[in-house]
């Protein structure tokens, strides 16, 4: 070393004497931030029982958690002031003795490099970003430790240097590294484990350095730790645990496999609370593989018919908490856009929504379970709804017509909803991008507003939970809402009751079903174009909700709800089943004090019994609320013995009572196709005059021209302009007499149409069946060219 050098380097100790012999009288007061101010930390998303789901790389690309002192283990503080700083707790941020030496040996006699660097001087570095290795820099570093030791306490430095040490790669602080390298919290780190942690950040470089993945092989590493294992033994007593720790364990993983699990659902609640460096979900995660298990298991098998993608969620309506969420079967398939959340994507529900028709029907008093809905062709306005099947069934209970997810049923019920209406409901129970009501019309109700399937959970949710509509809950801490009632009890539990008549796909539709070993309130839905099959319900205290389909939106002839969602549905439930042998059957607190009757009613009109009815079924009725007509299905008419005509002289000699089914026409004419023939009473005598006949049963009702349609007549081919005229007629009637304005046009038989030569202009339509009764519509036709 030639004299010059070594003049400087006196020179340079000298300045570092000079600084330790000023101390803290050298430091100027300065403004107490948080040692945490302007440092980005991972987010770690944890699952209801604290499994790892996923960690998050901070803003500058780092694993970084910020953990308050106390939830990292004793052991590993312990063991890193015995590796990096014994004196920690008695000096003033710079152990003088320490650094003598390491100047001594580095500086001086130049033999090895040697850190004398106390914890508070470390932090000063990482914190401050000063490059130490200069003279100049190592008293920057000085300066800014008594800084720290003026101005935080000890326990606070401490927790700050755990939180940012570096423990190789882009891996920073105890806490990102516990749960990289041993998949666990810092505070259940063992001794081993903390031995092993405490001597990375001394020469993270090397001592993290694995060769061929296996950090085991590491011989930097193996060596530190081997001597603070000694070092550790020479404090502590030994006793008979002291003999496990004679190999200690090598480093177990990698970034590389840090858990990435419910992808779908870890995107959610990151979204939702991007700042949480702990975020402690409602997830449970072995209900999460479950799912993903039988998903994936299941479009697997149905690869061949086009089905390649799914999403489900699971819900606990008692508490909302999402419990399992599929956003697809594969997060990183790019070939069915895998990264996509479906359970976030917006898509038509198609029968799905009918439930909720049917509660608000029930709720404003226009049916209940068995009411007897009419499943026939049937115009609103100039809408004209088709059944899934493009077939008629005629008459169905309201239970069944749900179940088998019946168009024309539904539509009529919505068409007569108020206060609210479905759109208005729906706007009430929280769906969101809905355009105006008169957008959709009566399609609503066949599902043409889009939903997600999170906005259908909560809907499902609500006939689980008596009527009162909850929001997901995402977060263990969140706050349950306490909710807002949109139906009332009695209304969910029956559509509930209602749902649970239908059967599993391969059991088909039957009306004496028996309840199975789990009652299931389920229902399908089919989209338009079958885009998306779903498939949805309560079972227990959870909603379960199934959709195939593609996110592309193209459509497949195999993505029916019944077909395609519902056997993954089912297989989801019996794999929950044999993981919860309690699911059972639904019991709701929310369904205590109901406002219920058991009653009789008519087995055919589903009205209350008159004296002609021979055939009762019971069914749930809401005293006050339920209609409570009587049957006007079944009548008692009079017939003339000797002509076998129906008599006008009831109950006098020669005459006998009989018992008539009177449906109309429209239902007589789906009974004649479907090949069943119905007894129709049989024409009047002649002695029975107009305004006797006219007076009993129904008078027709006009079909056609449609309410509020205006109908266009070309110019150029006026003369070959019809509008149908067509009417719905009673069992007793024939003939149906035709007037415009008063002028007659012809007659049509019962359940047949009469073809009317328009003109443009107003007029009014008559229509006037043989017993006198009439019904009147106005029409306007216009000419285009």
């Amino acid at each position: 070393m030639n004299m010059k050098h070594e003049r400087s380097q006196i020179g340079k100790v000298l300045v570092i004497v000079l600084l330790l012999c000023a101390g803290p009288a050298a430091i100027v007061p300065f403004a107490r931030p948080s040692l945490r101010d302007g440092i980005s930390v991972s987010q770690a998303v944890y699952d209801r029982n604290g499994n790892l789901l996923r960690l998050t790389l901070s803003r500058d690309e780092k694993y970084r958690l910020w953990l308050p002192l106390k939830d990292i283990s004793p052991v590993l503080i312990e063991a890193t002031l015995l590796h990096e700083d014994r004196s920690f707790r008695m000096h003033f941020g710079v152990n003088a003795g320490a650094l003598i030496r390491a100047v001594w040996h580095t500086y001086l006699k130049a033999d090895r490099r040697m850190g004398g660097s106390t914890i508070t001087m470390q932090l000063a570095r990482i914190r401050y970003g000063i490059d130490s290795r200069t003279p100049a820099g190592k008293l920057k570093q000085i300066l800014a430790a008594f800084r720290l030791e003026l101005l935080y306490s000890k326990n606070e430095i401490l927790e700050a240097y755990l939180n940012l040490a570096p423990y190789g790669l882009n891996i920073e602080g105890a806490g990102a590294a516990s749960l990289i390298y041993f998949h666990k919290d810092a505070a259940r780190l063992t001794l081993p484990e903390s031995l092993t942690l405490s001597v990375i950040p001394q020469n993270p470089v090397r001592r993290i350095a694995a060769r061929d993945g296996n950090f085991s092989r590491n011989f930097e590493l193996n060596q530190a730790r081997e001597r603070l294992f000694a070092a550790w033994a020479r404090k502590h007593p030994r006793n008979g645990d002291q003999e496990s720790l004679a190999h200690l364990p090598a480093i177990l993983h990698g970034p590389s496999e840090m858990p990435f699990l419910a992808p779908h659902f870890a995107d959610a609640v990151l979204q939702a609370d991007p700042f949480d460096a702990r975020l402690n979900t409602t997830l449970n995660l072995a209900l999460q593989k479950l799912v993903e298990r039988q998903a994936r298991s299941f479009v697997e098998s149905k690869r061949h018919v086009g089905i390649d993608n799914a999403a489900v969620m699971l819900v606990d309506h008692r508490s909302m908490e999402v419990k399992a969420l599929l956003g697809s079967v594969d997060f990183f398939d790019a070939a069915i856009q895998g990264q996509v959340n479906g359970t976030a994507a917006k898509r038509s529900p198609g029968s799905a929504i009918k439930p909720f028709i049917y509660a608000l029907g029930i709720d404003q008093g226009l049916i209940h379970p068995m009411t007897m809905l009419k499943d026939a062709p049937m115009s609103f306005g100039a809408y004209n709804p088709e059944n899934f099947d493009n077939e008629f069934m005629g008459p169905l209970s309201a239970r069944d017509a749900l179940i088998r997810s019946r168009n024309i049923p539904a539509v009529e019920i919505a068409s007569k909803l108020t206060g609210p209406g479905l759109h208005r409901f729906l706007i009430q129970a929280g769906i969101t991008g809905l355009h105006e009501q008169e957008y959709y019309g009566v399609a609503l109700a066949l599902g043409a507003a889009e939903v997600s399937m999170q906005e259908l959970a909560e809907l499902y949710s609500m006939l689980a939970n008596g009527g009162v509509f909850k929001s997901l809950r995402w977060f263990k801490d969140q706050p349950e809402d306490k909710g807002r009632c949109l139906l009332s009890k009695e209304a969910s539990l029956l559509v509930l009751d209602m749902l649970e008549a239908n059967r599993r796909p391969y059991q088909g539709y039957r009306s004496d079903w028996t309840s199975d070993s789990i009652a299931v309130a389920w229902k399908t839905g089919t989209s338009f174009g079958f885009r998306d099959a779903w498939s949805m319900g309560v079972v227990g205290p959870y909603v379960l909700l199934v959709w195939v389909g593609n996110f592309d939106g193209e459509g497949n002839p195999a993505f029916i709800g019944r077909e395609a969602a519902a056997p993954l549905f089912f297989a989801i439930i019996d794999a929950l089943k044999s993981q919860d042998g309690e699911l059972g059957k639904f019991h709701g607190a929310g369904f205590l004090g109901l406002n219920l009757t058991w009653v009789d009613v008519c087995g055919v009109s589903g009205k209350l019994p008159g004296p002609a009815c021979s055939q009762k079924i019971s069914t749930w009725f809401i005293p006050g609320k339920s209609p409570i007509q009587t049957c006007d299905i079944h009548r008692v008419v009079y017939i003339d013995t000797r002509t076998g005509l129906r008599s006008c002289r009831e109950g006098t000699p020669g005459t006998r009572a009989a018992v008539y089914e009177f449906w109309s026409s429209d239902m007589l004419e789906i009974f004649r196709q479907a090949g069943i023939p119905r007894r129709v009473p049989p024409p009047y005598g002649p002695e029975c005059r107009p305004g006797q006949t006219a007076a009993k049963g129904t008078g027709p009702q006009i079909t056609s021209p449609q309410q509020g349609v205006t109908y266009s007549l070309r110019a150029g081919a006026l003369e070959r302009e019809r509008i149908p005229l067509a009417a719905v007629t009673d069992a007793d009637t024939r003939t149906v007499y035709w007037f415009v304005n008063e002028v007659f046009l012809g007659t049509s038989p019962s359940g047949e149409s009469f073809f009317w030569k328009p003109a443009p202009g107003r007029f009014v339509v008559r229509a006037v069946d043989d017993q006198g009764r009439a019904d009147a519509r106005a029409v306007r036709a216009v000419l285009v060219e």
